[in-house]
């Protein structure tokens, strides 16, 4: 059966990390507000750059989702039709939400603005898929709960666009509808401000020995209890794409410029590979090395091919790791000269191996020989955060080449 290649829609934090989406291969970019987008501290986008944003989306024929997916209280939402409306003008392509009530009302005020139902309304089952459908649903983000059999079930049964998570950070609780954060520190996920407490260690304590407290170890270190891998669909990509959903989303509004920019690529090659010649697919091993070099977390399928069992879990630590550090992001490349001006974004040095990652042409790796400050002077290192400077590349590179070098898997923060 020949099927649609599907979209592929990457996170956008922030500006840059926006135009990162777009130029490593990303078809749409997910991106919220000044409000209502789950992300209290998610580089969130002032009207004016919303704007922006979808207009630099669609001059490359691209999408551009505006998350309105918070679950509001009575008085939020007395500004909500103004915003919905303020979306359906800019254009954007789609507002994400996940409550009923939001839902009712953008249909009522903001008439012909394309509704996508967020995976935090938690659609299991094809009747809720077919419910949404009905209500006027453009597409469903389906809960991160569904196996692939349940999915290709809802693509059979419901005429709807579907939308599904095949990378990025797992949440213990049901499609991120978590009470745990809220009651340990009054910052509600439901509305934009988790604290993590899934990624805490914790204790035993025995209901009748209050303040007796037991400890629960793997090891030495202790235990975390709610600690999930992150989820990695890559290895079995052709058995997604064969469901028939509609797109494949990735995960990460609040990770880093040079996570967007890796795991964005490494889906757009393989998405494009298999489509080339279905029948003859296979993954290239270089691009789980590739979603090595990003932090993360040890890598599950989490539900997708079955209930998640105790390998899927991480009991012995809440960091990350990662292959490679991200030092510097190419803004300016002079082809007469090869030299190339950096933003810094990690300390580095003359002597160092350096590895450029680029948008639409091979990486290379190369000795750092020379660097200069940007008015000529040679230097020896860049220490300064976001210090400008300039390296001569032995070959040439795109505007938004990544700049990096090898870790040998330290642990990382993200």
């Amino acid at each position: 059966m020949t099927r649609k290649k599907p979209e592929l829609l990457a996170p956008a934090g922030n500006m840059e990390k926006l135009k990162m989406a777009l130029a490593y291969g990303a078809d749409a970019v997910y991106l919220g507000g000044p409000a209502y987008g789950l992300r209290a501290q998610g580089g969130n986008f002032t009207r004016a750059e919303l704007v922006e944003a979808a207009a630099l989306a669609h001059r490359q024929g691209k999408k551009a989702y505006v998350t309105v997916n918070v679950y509001p209280r009575n008085e939020e939402l007395a500004d909500l039709p103004d915003y919905l409306r303020f979306l359906r003008d800019i254009p954007v392509d789609a507002a994400l939400v996940a409550d009923l009530g939001v839902f009712s009302l953008a249909r009522e005020e903001a008439p012909g603005l394309p509704l996508h139902v967020s995976t935090q309304a938690n659609a299991v089952n094809w009747a809720a898929v077919e419910a949404w459908r009905r209500l006027g649903a453009a597409r469903v983000v389906l809960a991160r709960e569904m196996s692939l059999a349940e999915i290709r079930e809802v693509r059979q049964r419901v005429p709807v666009e579907l939308e599904m998570f095949v990378h990025g950070a797992m949440c213990i609780s049901y499609s991120g509808r978590c009470l745990m954060s809220s009651y340990f520190t009054g910052r509600d996920s439901n509305r934009g401000n988790c604290a993590q407490a899934c990624r805490w260690r914790y204790q035993l304590m025995e209901e009748k020995r209050p303040g007796q407290f037991f400890p629960v170890e793997e090891d030495g270190r202790g235990t975390y209890f709610f600690n999930s891998k992150d989820l990695c669909l890559l290895p079995r990509l052709a058995e997604v794409l064969e469901s028939g959903v509609d797109s494949l989303k990735i995960e990460g509004r609040m990770k880093s410029v040079h996570y967007v920019a890796s795991v964005t690529w490494t889906y757009r090659q393989a998405i494009d590979r298999y489509f080339e010649n279905p029948a003859a697919f296979a993954a290239d091993p270089a691009w789980r090395d590739e979603l090595d070099k990003v932090s993360h977390r040890a890598y599950t399928t989490g539900f997708t091919f079955g209930p998640p069992a105790a390998e899927d879990q991480i009991y012995g630590a809440s960091s990350y790791i990662r292959t490679s550090d991200f030092v510097g992001l190419v803004r300016e490349y002079d082809a007469a000269s090869g030299w190339a001006l950096v933003e810094q974004r990690n300390h580095m040095a003359v002597g160092e191996e350096i590895e450029v990652f680029q948008p639409g042409r091979p990486a290379f790796r190369q000795i750092l020989e020379e660097m200069t400050d940007e008015g000529g002077e040679p230097i020896s290192a860049a220490p300064h955060p976001q210090q400008m400077v300039r390296i001569r590349l032995r070959q040439p590179a795109a505007a938004l080449a990544i700049l990096r070098r090898d870790t040998k898997g330290k642990e990382a923060e993200e």
